[in-house]
């Protein structure tokens, strides 16, 4: 783990730590959130807490095309119970994601005008799932560079909402090719969705193989080539 100081820079893989943490320090400018995305690094640190520097070992990943949907899940889906949106809302998909009373939140105000800024910059995405009255209820939102997405957050108001936001997602990224979603962290809800660990080597080669390819640059929509 390094110190970091206004120079744009990361350690090499070679140097992560067995624990996951890469660095402490610097800033969410556009740039060094860039940077620590194509390296495989993103930030994660209570608001209390230094900005803190993550790549884990192992990595939380699931390919466009092995996205799990279960049976009640293809219901929903077929139902129309939610309409599904891209980049429409990512203010606000973040404020949803920030919004744990009870739990607390690592997604400060900070962190929302910094990647509300990478949206702006085209590389910051959402998708949001909107009831039957036209209220967000559910979504995500991340980051993509090459043919990689970095999933960052996910919330729901109703059950169910942000997993139909997240399939709808992942089939879009599978038509438009790409290698991979980055989960990051494995929990029981990623699980669900086909969330698998990999070695943190293995997802370096995928990211790296993923940044031969153009970024897919915003704003994204469903009916975009």
């Amino acid at each position: 783990m390094v110190q970091l100081n206004s120079e744009l820079w990361f350690p090499p893989p070679e140097h992560f730590g067995e624990d996951g943490l890469v660095a402490i320090g610097g800033d969410l400018s556009p740039d060094r959130l860039l940077l620590a995305y194509e390296r495989g690094i993103f930030p994660w640190s209570a608001p209390e807490d230094p900005l803190l520097w993550w790549c884990p070992e192992p990595r939380a990943v699931v390919s466009p095309d092995s996205v799990k949907v279960s049976k009640s899940m293809r219901n929903v889906l077929n139902q129309n119970r939610f309409t599904i949106t891209l980049d429409q809302d990512f203010r606000g998909v973040m404020t949803g994601c920030a919004d744990r009373p009870e739990e607390g939140s690592w997604i400060s105000d900070d962190f929302i005008e910094a990647y509300v800024q990478l949206h702006e910059l085209g590389f910051g995405h959402s998708a949001e799932a909107w009831d039957d009255q036209g209220e967000l209820v559910g979504g995500l939102y991340g980051v993509s560079v090459g043919t990689m997405f970095f999933g960052e957050s996910m919330f729901a108001k109703t059950s169910n909402a942000s997993k139909a936001a997240f399939i709808r997602l992942a089939q879009q990224l599978q038509v438009w090719g790409f290698d991979c979603i980055d989960c990051q962290i494995m929990n029981p809800h990623l699980e669900s969705l086909g969330a698998q660990h990999v070695p943190r080597a293995q997802f370096l080669d995928q990211l790296k193989s993923a940044l031969e390819r153009p970024t897919k640059r915003g704003p994204w929509s469903f009916d975009s080539d």
